[in-house]
């Protein structure tokens, strides 16, 4: 790049100009000096975008960046969204942080700029799990909340998730009112970062115990755990959150013999021993593994930086470890759930489980053979929140998840909840090794008696402009000549989530969906397997979430069926011309 763009040159002079730290400017300046065009290009060539569920950056100076000011115009909207929204109230809100580089002056930025605002803040003194936020919101009567996380990111990353009063990210219309609100600002002269303290008080170890004690008190099988408490338990917090409260979670349903990743407990926005922090990639989980295999352990549990997600690893047949993922781990505690609770005697006909519409369906088929309602939400795990608050003290919410290893049990928080997981996970170890199974084989059971599917996720790339362009094309495609068959299965329905259309293709009928507008794009085949269609919000992605229905006719033949739901996700992947 030989050259700054106007427009560009623009934003950069006003920051060089305008009411910012010297630091700042001084490293701006020799960006400048050192015609670092490119890098200077991306930190301003747009202003970080306040999306639905908040912002999530490269760190840095600059208007597209997470930094002070960024934090600040973010903070100011929505302080000024809660005055509006809650007049003539003393608005309360908590803030809390995960490990990663910076997290913790970004959270007292959010605190100056809220308690400036007049607004009463309960602020985490040291780093806590997103879900705890979450709880904290709920259970101190705030109108909302902030969490500085960019999740499994890479270390480079920073982000501010935004709650609303009932501990869920904002949904439908507050989303975009706060948006509206947060874009209005326009200036950082209108951002008030001057703290007041007699608006924070600094809260911790209390909510901590008070949030272990009414998680434990939603254990339904403890005496399972009482026979089987040294179960052999593996634990990685990844160098997050995780270690603030799941050993803890873990020591207070029973379990005794709980080995921790030390190499990985020290919380470290670097992520040194990893690649990147994320549960859902097996390279996070090598020094697990490597611990889980020295000591013989029955289970290994990993959380990424801010605990709201959780992998897992067990032994198979062959006495090997193997991650599950997110679909199979889902299920698996959607069906101990249920069978613990009906041996309990505690299924009365009015509890329900939620997953998105593009997390396996062997979970729809457990819960019609329980009696217990199953609901399908959009991708995201505010639209399950959403949910539970609407339907709080008409039905007993008993779990529900998605597939991208965010579960949750009970109805305590409004997202997904990596501790509350975590010490379930362990508790169903332990009720399945005290009827003589293994999980592995627990899994293998739950497709003998429900049906066996297999689960996928097929992401591709498509940058800049021409990308974006590309996949809108490929969606019109799908939309307008949709494939008649699908790896060798007819396909007979077409739901369409944005048109909110559903046509059966065998009679050409249409009726309504019952979710919101969404651009996701849902195929069904003849013997039931579905494939969804979706751009990504935040990526130059397109997604496909393919899910296939076969049948094991018996556990030893496994490795065999699964290779061939392998083939059958190629044949449709290849109809599809991925």
């Amino acid at each position: 790049m030989q050259e700054l763009e106007p427009s560009v040159l623009q934003k950069v002079n006003t920051w060089l100009q305008g009411s910012y730290d010297a630091d700042v400017k001084q490293s701006i300046q020799k960006l400048l000096d050192d015609k670092a065009y490119t890098e200077l290009t991306d930190s301003f060539y747009k202003d970080l975008e306040f999306g639905t569920g908040g912002l999530r950056g490269i760190m840095g100076p600059g208007s597209n960046r997470v930094n002070k000011y960024t934090i600040g115009a973010a903070t100011q909207g929505l302080a000024n969204y809660l005055k509006k929204t809650y007049p003539g109230e003393q608005v309360k809100v908590a803030i809390a942080h995960d490990s990663r580089n910076n997290s913790d002056l970004l959270a007292g930025i959010t605190a100056d700029v809220f308690s400036a605002n007049g607004i009463y803040v309960y602020f985490f003194s040291a780093l806590r799990p997103t879900p705890e936020l979450s709880f904290a919101i709920r259970h101190l009567g705030c109108k909302s909340g902030v969490m500085l996380t960019a999740s499994h990111n890479p270390k480079e990353y920073n982000g501010y998730k935004a709650y609303g009063h009932d501990g869920g990210q904002f949904v439908s219309p507050a989303d975009k009112e706060v948006m509206q609100e947060v874009a209005a600002i326009t200036s950082i002269d209108e951002v008030n970062f001057t703290r007041k303290e007699a608006n924070i008080e600094m809260i911790g170890e209390e909510i901590d115990q008070l949030y272990l004690d009414k998680i434990t008190a939603l254990s339904v099988s403890p005496d399972a755990i009482q026979r089987q408490k040294d179960l052999k338990i593996v634990y990685s917090p990844i160098h997050g959150t995780g270690i603030t409260l799941v050993p803890k979670a873990l020591q207070q349903f029973g379990f005794e013999n709980v080995t921790l990743v030390e190499e990985q407990v020290q919380p470290d926005g670097n992520f040194p021993t990893v690649v990147y922090p994320n549960p859902e990639e097996k390279e996070a989980l090598t020094l697990a593994l490597k611990k889980a295999q020295e000591i013989d352990a029955d289970l290994v549990l990993a959380t990424d930086p801010d605990a709201d997600r959780v992998g897992i690893a067990v032994k198979n047949n062959d006495n090997e470890f193997i991650l599950l993922n997110g679909n199979q781990t889902g299920s698996l505690l959607i069906n101990y759930l249920l069978t613990a609770w009906q041996e309990k005697g505690k299924l009365t006909g009015n509890e329900y489980i939620v997953k998105t519409i593009v997390t396996s369906y062997l979970i729809d088929n457990i819960a019609k053979e329980k009696g217990v309602k199953c609901y399908n939400t959009l991708t995201g795990f505010k639209y399950i929140g959403e949910l539970m608050t609407q339907f709080e003290g008409k039905q007993t919410f008993i779990g529900g998840g998605e597939e991208s290893y965010g579960y949750l049990i009970g109805e305590l928080v409004r997202d997904k909840d990596a501790v509350v997981s975590s010490a379930f996970i362990a508790e169903m170890t332990a009720f399945y090794k005290d009827k003589g199974s293994s999980l592995f084989d627990a899994l293998l059971d739950t497709y003998l008696q429900y049906g066996f599917f297999k689960e996928k996720l097929i992401s591709i790339t498509k940058k800049g402009k021409t990308g974006a362009e590309e996949i809108k094309a490929m969606m019109e495609k799908y939309r307008t000549n949709p494939p008649a068959t699908l790896g060798g299965s007819k396909v007979i329905a077409l739901k369409d989530y944005e048109l909110r259309i559903e046509t059966d293709l065998t009679s050409n009928t249409t009726k309504p969906t019952d979710l919101p507008k969404s651009d996701v794009l849902q195929f069904v085949t003849e013997e039931g397997s579905i494939i969804s269609a979706r751009p990504s919000g935040t990526e130059p992605k397109i997604k496909f979430y393919c899910s296939v229905k076969g049948t094991l006719p018996s556990k030893d033949v496994y490795e065999e069926a699964d290779k061939q739901m392998d083939a059958k996700i190629d044949a449709i992947m290849q109809d599809l011309g991925v």
